[in-house]
């Protein structure tokens, strides 16, 4: 390693949280400030707040149904092909 270019390194840094919690680590700065500590973190606390998801998948298929609904109504290309032949073929009849 070359000298003089790695910056200081503190193993005393303290860590201070937005909640109150500090506490001390190795660091390359004197002093961290933190927003969410071990003891604040609702994944470590418990107190972790679960989305409910099955409004999101209902709202889904309340959407899904919709768009089924309406696609189930309209005329396939087929049907479209067909109608416009049948029409083209009665239109020559007549000349």
């Amino acid at each position: 390693m070359k000298k003089e270019i790695h910056p200081a390194y503190n193993n005393n840094t303290v860590v201070t949280c937005a909640c109150g919690n500090s506490f001390t680590v190795g660091s390359t700065k004197n002093e961290l400030r933190v927003e969410l500590c071990n003891a604040c973190h609702p994944f470590f606390t418990g107190k972790a707040k679960f989305v409910d998801t099955a409004g999101r998948v209902d709202k889904f298929n309340k959407v899904m149904s919709k768009v089924t609904g309406a696609a189930s109504s309209r005329k396939g290309k087929k049907v479209k092909d067909t109608a416009r032949k049948v029409k083209k073929a009665e239109k020559n009849k007549g000349k």
